[in-house]
Order: C-alpha cells, then sequence, then structure tokens
C-alpha cells in the first residue's frame, strides 16, 4: 500500500508538470507569432467623486446636480441633496461637464446654444472657472451666473423632443356637495388642464406649447311628489350642466410671438346651449414673463358654431367671428391664482357675441394636493327666445358658479 501511494503521488507530479510544460510551450508559441491572448476585462474605474467646500470648512464629497437662480444643489450619500448659496460656498471641483449662462445670456434657441461654454468646473474666490475642452478657459464671478446645468440635459432640451405623453405640467381639480333633506341635491364638478411647453425649461427660448383643459359642473334638485289636500302635486326635477374644453397648439416665432391654432366646445344646459364649436387660428403675444408671473394675449379669426335645445333649427347659428383673450398667471408661496379672459365677437351677426371669464386660487395643502375655489362667469348675448306659452323659465344671458374642491399637481420629469 505504502508503495502504491507512493507510485501514485509520482505520477500525479508528473502530470502537473507535463500540463505546465505544455502552457508554457503554447504561451511562448503564440508570443513568437504576434498572436495576441484575450486580456481580461478590468472593472472601469469609478470617478472621483466632486468636492463641495463650504465657507465655514465643511468639506463634502459626492455630486454637483446643478444651479439655478443662486442656488447649488450638490448631491452627497449621507446627505441627500444639499441646496446652498453661492455666498457659502468656499471651493468646488467637478470633473463632469456642464453648461454655463450668465444673467447676461438671453433664453437661447439652437443656435445661440453654440456659445453656451461647456466644460468641467471649479469655483475659487466665488468665480467659476469652465475649463472647454479645447484648452480655452471662461470665468464668471458666481453671483451674475443663473443657470448651470449638465451637458446631458442642455442636448436634451435643445436637440430632442419629448414623447407624446411627457412633459406635461397641469392640475386636476375635482369637487362635490350632497344634501338629502326635503329637498335632495347633489352637486359634482371638476376639471383638468395640461401643459407642454418644449423646451420644458424657462431658460430656453420655447418653439412650441400644446394645451388641453377641460371643466365640467353637473347639478340636479329633486323635490319628491306630494298631496296637497287632494289634488296631487308632482315631483320636481332641476339640473344644471355646464361643460367647457378647448386645446390649442402654439408655434413660437420668436421668445415672446407665437401662431396658434385652437378648437373649443361648450355646453350649458341653463343658457339652453346644446353645443358651441369653435375653430380657429391666429397670433398671441406673450406680455410679461417672470418666475413668478406670466401673461398671453391672443387673438385669432374663427368659424363658430351655435346649437340651441330651444327655438328649433331656426335658433342655431354659424358665425364667423374672433376670440380675443387674456391670460394671466401668478404663483406665489401661499397660493397659485389663474385668470382667463375671452370676448367673442360675431362678424355676420353683431347681436350674437358672447364673453367668459375664469378665476382660481389654489393654496397650498399637502405636498402636490391643493384647496382650491373658483369662479366661472359666462355671457352669451343672443339666447333663443322660447315660444308661447312659455314651458320653463325664460332663459338667462348669465351664467356664474361658484366652486370649491381639492386640486392635484402634475409636474413634468422630462
Amino acid at each position: 500500500m505504502i508503495r502504491f501511494s507512493v507510485l501514485t503521488s509520482m505520477i500525479r507530479k508528473s502530470t502537473r508538470g507535463l500540463i505546465k510544460s505544455a502552457i508554457g510551450v503554447i504561451l511562448t508559441a503564440a508570443m513568437c507569432a504576434g498572436i495576441q491572448l484575450p486580456a481580461q476585462d478590468k472593472p472601469a474605474a469609478n470617478p472621483a467623486p466632486d468636492v463641495l467646500v463650504l465657507s465655514n470648512g465643511d468639506t463634502l464629497h459626492g455630486k454637483f446636480v446643478s444651479s439655478m437662480g443662486g442656488k447649488v444643489t450638490f448631491h452627497s450619500d449621507p446627505l441627500g441633496d444639499v441646496t446652498v448659496g453661492w455666498d457659502k460656498i468656499k471651493e468646488l471641483h467637478s470633473s463632469q461637464k456642464f453648461a454655463v449662462l450668465d444673467d447676461k445670456a438671453k433664453a437661447m434657441g439652437r443656435k445661440a446654444s453654440t456659445q453656451v461654454p461647456v466644460g468641467t468646473v471649479e469655483v475659487e474666490n466665488q468665480t467659476l472657472t469652465v475649463h472647454v475642452d479645447n484648452a480655452a478657459v471662461e470665468t464668471f464671478l458666481t453671483k451674475s451666473v443663473e443657470i448651470v446645468t449638465d451637458e446631458a440635459t442642455l442636448d436634451k432640451q435643445i436637440h430632442r423632443s419629448p414623447g407624446f405623453f411627457a412633459g406635461w405640467n397641469g392640475a386636476a381639480t375635482a369637487g362635490a356637495t350632497l344634501v338629502a333633506a326635503t329637498q335632495n341635491q347633489y352637486t359634482v364638478s371638476g376639471g383638468i388642464g395640461l401643459v407642454r411647453t418644449v423646451p420644458t425649461v424657462s431658460w430656453l427660448t420655447p418653439r412650441d406649447r400644446t394645451s388641453f383643459d377641460f371643466s365640467g359642473s353637473f347639478g340636479q334638485i329633486t323635490q319628491p311628489g306630494y298631496l296637497s289636500g287632494t289634488t296631487p302635486v308632482p315631483a320636481v326635477v332641476t339640473k344644471s350642466e355646464i361643460y367647457h374644453g378647448d386645446a390649442e397648439r402654439d408655434e413660437y416665432l420668436s421668445p415672446r410671438f407665437f401662431a396658434l391654432g385652437q378648437v373649443a366646445f361648450d355646453h350649458n344646459y341653463s343658457q339652453s346651449l346644446s353645443l358651441q364649436q369653435i375653430y380657429g387660428g391666429g397670433f398671441g403675444w406673450t406680455a410679461l414673463k417672470t418666475a413668478k408671473q406670466e401673461a398671453d394675449l391672443k387673438g385669432t379669426a374663427q368659424y363658430e358654431k351655435q346649437q340651441f335645445s330651444i327655438g328649433g333649427a331656426a335658433a342655431n347659428k354659424n358665425l364667423i367671428g374672433s376670440t380675443f383673450a387674456a391670460s394671466y398667471l401668478l404663483h406665489v408661496k401661499l397660493f397659485t391664482y389663474t385668470q382667463g379672459i375671452a370676448y367673442i365677437p360675431a362678424y355676420n351677426d353683431f347681436r350674437a357675441y358672447s364673453a367668459n371669464e375664469t378665476n382660481t386660487f389654489a393654496f397650498p395643502a399637502y405636498k402636490r394636493l391643493s384647496f382650491s375655489v373658483g369662479t366661472m362667469d359666462s355671457y352669451l348675448n343672443d339666447p333663443p327666445v322660447q315660444a308661447q306659452p312659455l314651458t320653463q323659465p325664460p332663459t338667462k344671458r348669465n351664467s356664474f358658479q361658484f366652486t370649491m374642491g381639492f386640486t392635484y399637481a402634475f409636474k413634468s420629469t422630462y
């Protein structure tokens, strides 16, 4: 047994030696023949973290995200996103490429974007330095820097467009009232408004804007039938229906001047208006645009068709007219206020003009949820006249509604 174990061990050692020798011969032959053997892939080295040194001496390691309006966002794994002003920063070093715009640069399009310096950035002594690929260097005082964004974001906003379901901002509102007593009453109201401007950032000149809007209110009051002595009194049902929907597409010809096409649909049971359709086009101008406010003025030429539920076919109208409208948005910390005003004349029937106004206040409640109050006032100058004898109250020219509810905001992540 001992001799057999020794023999087995000698055979194993000889076999390993032969294998090593064979491998050595193959490698030597391959080197002599100039054959390149595949090398083992080495894991890519992680880029060095960015460094932020605060004015009090604290140092953070992580990733410089962006800067807007004098505020710098820096991501650190232990702390998450940290936002500080330029005056609180002593040093900043980043190996990533960023585009830098100062307060002298205006909103830009694709052509002007080629003049924006893009490169790695460093900040020292309240001076931001951009190291461009061609070895050029550009410097900015940090107090004059408006936008610092990464190169990928700049390229996406300028040279690409979001898909149909991306890039939308807006809000949805819903409210309801229920009363159960001698009369039973309920009212539901709601709406949704969505806007997408391309590019989706405010510091680039807009190329186009698309908007959709729908609002509606439905209510009903039911008074059950009863006996007045021996005389039966039938049940009475009173309802209200007001719906509005519109869509608009704007194509910008300059940073504030745009051509537009629009469609609008209205239904108002209280004014005997079964359906009003508007198809038109025209021009608009952004008269005011700041970080907190925006005001647009618009004028169109259009075809308008009105169909009424009373008065027969003679009451229906085909009109050629215009819409002159103004919209205003104010966003402050305590609330967001929106207003829309429109005057709609008809040139082939001067009596058939109309007007409407909407006002909405939204007060932040929790995250994207707000409490909202609003009004909608519409005026129809030439409603149809009922035939005698009257079967229902005469139609009023003015319709007013007040709504309360909760609003959920949609914010683009594009």
